[in-house]
């Protein structure tokens, strides 16, 4: 290959993981912004539109003070990871559960789990014959962007 090719190629490739990486830290402030955006709109409705400095600190970062609070008055990036940590797989497992609970009780069990699990493969097995073929699976075996028709819940 020549050496031109190679740094084009290089190029392209470095251009691609910034890029990539740019979109996500875009993505990541777009969320952070429309969370910040609807704290601060829920507290001005709150409060007949308008908030004093101290309704619009305690909108932005009460959990963050709260955080400070509880750990002496002083936060470390290991004390604040875990936190961010410990919240993330709560919501991951506030979703898994609304996913699966079927009695809507915020519990799961077995049965839930089974039954869930009946209804992605009677989903899957196109042709109902109590079997599910390769030729059935959803193109690339991307389950997450498989729809269900009744209730649209994405399948995981």
């Amino acid at each position: 290959m020549r050496k031109s090719t190679k740094l084009a190629l290089a190029f392209a490739a470095l251009a691609g993981a910034v890029g990539t990486t740019a979109y996500a830290e875009n993505n990541a402030s777009a969320k952070m912004r429309d969370g910040m955006m609807a704290r601060l709109d829920k507290a001005m409705t709150a409060s007949d539109g308008a908030i004093t400095f101290d309704q619009f600190s305690d909108a932005m970062n009460a959990r963050l003070k709260k955080l400070v609070a509880d750990n002496g008055g002083k936060l470390t990036v290991a004390q604040l990871a875990d936190a961010l940590e410990k919240a993330r797989f709560e919501r991951m497992a506030r979703r898994i559960i609304a996913r699966y609970d079927t009695k809507g009780d915020g519990t799961l069990t077995t049965d839930d789990i089974t039954g869930r699990e009946k209804k992605v493969f009677a989903m899957l097995d196109k042709n109902n014959d109590g079997k599910i073929e390769k030729s059935e699976l959803p193109k690339g075996h991307r389950f997450g962007h498989l729809r269900q028709s009744d209730d649209d819940d994405s399948v995981q």
